[in-house]
C-alpha cells in the first residue's frame, strides 16, 4: 500500500462507523469541512470566549478517542446534519486533537489523504510554542502536503490575533514534534519554550512525549495529548542518553513520513519502548485504558 492509499483508508480512530452517511453528505472541500467541525465542537479550555461554563461531567468527553464514539454524542445532542452550526453552548466540548481527529476523518472519507499531526503552535502565546494538533491532507492539485487548523474558527483568529490562512498553516507556525526535537537537540531551540503554558510545563520530555504521539499517529493510531505509554519520560526524570538516541531516529523518521513511513512503523512496532501496549496511561484520570 502506498502512502496516500494508507492515508486515505479510516483506522481505528478515523472510522465514522454508522456515521458515514452524515460525513458523505457534506461538501468535500477543506473549508467547508473544517466550518462543519467547528460547527459541532468547543475547546473546553477557550468556552468561556463563547460565553460558555462547563462543568467537570461536561468535560468529560475530552477523553473520548474514536470518531465514530464523538459522532454518536455530537447526534445525541443534536441529529440535525453536520453542516448546521450549533449554538456554542451545545458543541462537543474537546480539544485541539478531536478536532484533528474528526477533521481527518472527514478528509478520508471524501477520499483526501490526511493524518493528524501531534507537535507544537506558535500562535497561541508569544514566544512560546504551545503542545497542539493539526490535521495535515494532501493536495493533489499542488502535488504538497498542507497543514490545516480545523479549530481556529474566526472568534479564534482574532483572539489569539492570527494573520495567516489556518486552511495552510506555514510550516514555522506549526512545528511537528520531530522538527521541535531536532531544532532543540541542535541547539537552535530552547526546549523551554516548548510545552503548555496553561499548566506551565516545558522542556524536552514534553517534546519526546509528543514526538511518540506523533509517530502513533502517522501509523494511525491518534492517542489522546495525556495518553502515555513505553518510553515517554516524566518530568522528574532525565532522558538517558540510550533514549535519546531513540528520539533523534524518531525525529528523522516523522519528519519524512512519505519516504521512510515504512521503516517508521517497523520501529514503532518493533520497539518495546515505543510500541502502544494494550492499555496507555491516561495521565488526567491516573488510570490505565484501553485506546
Amino acid at each position: 500500500m502506498g502512502v496516500h492509499e494508507f492515508y486515505v483508508q479510516p483506522a481505528v480512530m478515523t472510522s465514522a462507523g454508522q456515521y458515514g452517511p452524515l460525513i458523505a453528505a457534506l461538501p468535500g472541500d477543506v473549508p467547508a469541512l473544517a466550518a462543519a467541525v467547528q460547527g459541532v465542537f468547543i475547546h473546553e479550555h477557550i468556552a468561556p470566549v463563547y460565553g460558555v461554563t462547563l462543568s467537570d461531567e461536561e468535560r468529560a468527553s475530552v477523553h473520548v478517542r474514536p470518531a465514530e464514539t464523538l459522532l454518536e454524542l455530537i447526534t445525541a445532542r443534536d441529529d440535525r446534519p453536520l453542516d448546521e452550526p450549533r449554538a456554542p453552548e451545545a458543541r462537543l466540548p474537546v480539544n485541539c486533537r478531536h478536532f484533528t481527529v474528526l477533521m481527518t476523518a472527514m478528509l478520508r472519507a471524501h477520499g483526501t489523504p490526511a493524518r493528524a499531526r501531534c507537535g507544537f503552535g506558535a500562535y497561541f502565546t508569544n514566544g512560546f510554542f504551545e503542545d497542539h494538533w493539526v490535521c495535515e491532507y494532501w493536495h493533489a492539485g499542488q502535488q504538497r502536503w498542507i497543514l490545516v487548523d480545523a479549530q481556529i474558527d474566526e472568534t479564534q483568529r482574532k483572539l489569539f490575533s492570527i494573520d495567516f490562512e489556518v486552511t495552510d498553516v506555514p510550516r514555522d507556525q506549526f512545528l511537528v514534534a520531530g522538527a521541535a526535537w531536532a531544532s532543540c537537540r541542535s541547539g537552535t531551540a530552547d526546549p523551554d519554550r516548548f510545552g503548555l503554558s496553561l499548566v506551565g510545563e516545558s522542556g524536552d520530555w514534553w517534546i519526546a512525549a509528543n514526538l511518540m504521539r506523533d509517530a502513533a499517529a502517522l501509523g494511525n493510531l491518534e492517542l489522546l495529548p495525556w495518553d502515555s505509554w513505553g518510553a515517554m519520560p516524566a518530568p522528574d526524570r532525565p532522558i538517558g542518553e540510550a533514549d535519546r538516541t531513540l528520539f533523534d531516529r524518531l525525529a528523522a523518521l516523522t519528519q519524512e513520513p512519505d519516504t521512510r513511513l515504512a521503516e517508521l512503523r517497523r520501529l514503532c512496532q518493533e520497539d518495546a519502548r515505543l510500541r502502544v501496549p494494550e492499555t496507555v496511561r491516561n495521565a488526567v484520570r491516573g488510570r490505565e485504558e484501553h485506546p
